[in-house]
């Protein structure tokens, strides 16, 4: 009970200077129609620290399962709400279908499209998956799907090669025809499997690593502007008929400009880079990483005080690290307390990164307190500001 109280009492806490605000900002219905942020849990924790826990390079179906499925078999955390099974990079496959569509690695996840996804939707999950800009280098010869153009005539050309966009793949020319069909056909496909969610990573300006919380930068060997293929997905996830997310991830730039196109297509925005630790270390995170996210939510959320205009994008902090003793952790309870109510306040994702099968009883605790899920549906709507 002490741990329940604490948690709800640091929420209310934060959610003070709120409520003696001159100016309170509210949160709208986001561009694709939602009204609070996701709540489930994430792959990229357990791939960030491999081989710290064995068995997540490469991502495979059997353990991702054996995650999610905690969120439907246990009770406290179905109550919740944690619905969405989130797989990182590492799902797709190296090479497109006949189409360029971007397909499941197969070998990992043998029944992506059928079994794998109706489990999760028959125990009440969603499913998310991972994508970045442009269309892999070695498929551009290939026609998009109910045309007769080449994806090749869609690309961006400069001095007469295609434009690499990073992570061996070439950039589109949203000004060229083909560009949004091709997009279409690749979410009408992922729809078509029960995609419920679109993580869209190394969009520029923006996905960057320093060390400073703000301002983003370029990312070197990237384009300086993939902006339009946040536009791109979310006309494809309006095109596609289902209520899918749009994720944009990372530390992107800020400015009225982006900042516009990105409210305007997302549903959620990365505040900050990766806060995990990397391969090999024995924890999930350390606190001081853990404070350069909070630092970044609020300078993001100062910049929307004096615009005094509802929000309708919410704030992607990364995933949360708070379910396990600080051994695997990383940080200690009151941090673990502190990371929650910081995260509920800001009304980021409460996307959980944990081990859900070595739960202890403050990381159950913290998730699941009913009184400080009510204020996430309230910050949902009234996040907490300076």
């Amino acid at each position: 009970m002490m741990q329940r109280s604490s948690s709800s009492c640091s929420v209310f806490a934060l959610l003070a200077a709120t409520a003696n605000a001159l100016n309170t900002l509210t949160t709208t219905e986001t561009s694709n129609g939602f009204n609070g942020p996701a709540m489930g849990w994430s792959t990229f924790g357990f791939q960030a620290i491999n081989p710290t826990i064995p068995g997540w390079a490469p991502l495979v179906q059997s353990n991702v399962l054996e995650q999610c499925n905690m969120m439907a078999s246990n009770s406290d955390l179905k109550g919740a709400g944690y619905k969405y099974c989130s797989l990182d990079s590492g799902w797709s496959a190296d090479g497109a279908d006949t189409y360029g569509r971007v397909l499941f690695q197969a070998t990992n996840f043998p029944d992506f499209n059928t079994t794998f996804s109706k489990t999760l939707h028959d125990n009440g999950l969603l499913l998310g998956v991972y994508v970045v800009p442009g269309v892999i280098q070695s498929d551009v010869g290939k026609t998009i799907y109910k045309t007769d153009i080449k994806i090749s005539d869609a690309l961006q050309v400069q001095d007469g090669n295609h434009v690499d966009a990073g992570n061996d793949r070439y950039a589109f020319d949203y000004s060229k025809n083909g560009t949004q069909q091709w997009h279409d056909s690749v979410v009408a496909l992922w729809a078509s499997w029960g995609v419920d969610l679109i993580k869209l990573d190394y969009i520029t300006p923006g996905s960057c690593n320093t060390n400073a919380s703000y301002p983003a930068c370029d990312l070197p060997g990237f384009p300086i502007d993939s902006s339009g293929t946040v536009e791109a997905y979310h006309t494809a996830i309006k095109n596609s008929g289902r209520p899918i997310r749009l994720d944009i991830s990372w530390k992107l730039e800020r400015n009225n400009t982006y900042y516009d196109i990105w409210r305007a297509n997302a549903d959620t925005m990365r505040m900050d880079q990766d806060i995990n630790e990397g391969s090999g270390s024995a924890i999930f995170v350390k606190w001081a990483t853990v404070q350069r996210a909070i630092n970044n939510y609020r300078e993001y959320i100062a910049l929307q005080l004096p615009k005094n205009t509802p929000l309708s994008i919410y704030p992607d902090m990364d995933n949360m690290y708070v379910g396990n003793p600080a051994a695997l952790s990383g940080v200690t309870d009151d941090q673990r307390t502190s990371i929650m109510s910081h995260w509920i306040g800001a009304a980021a994702n409460l996307m959980i990164g944990s081990d859900l099968t070595a739960l202890d009883t403050h990381g159950l605790a913290l998730l699941t307190n009913p009184a400080a899920l009510a204020v996430a549906a309230f910050t949902a709507q009234f996040p907490m500001q300076p």
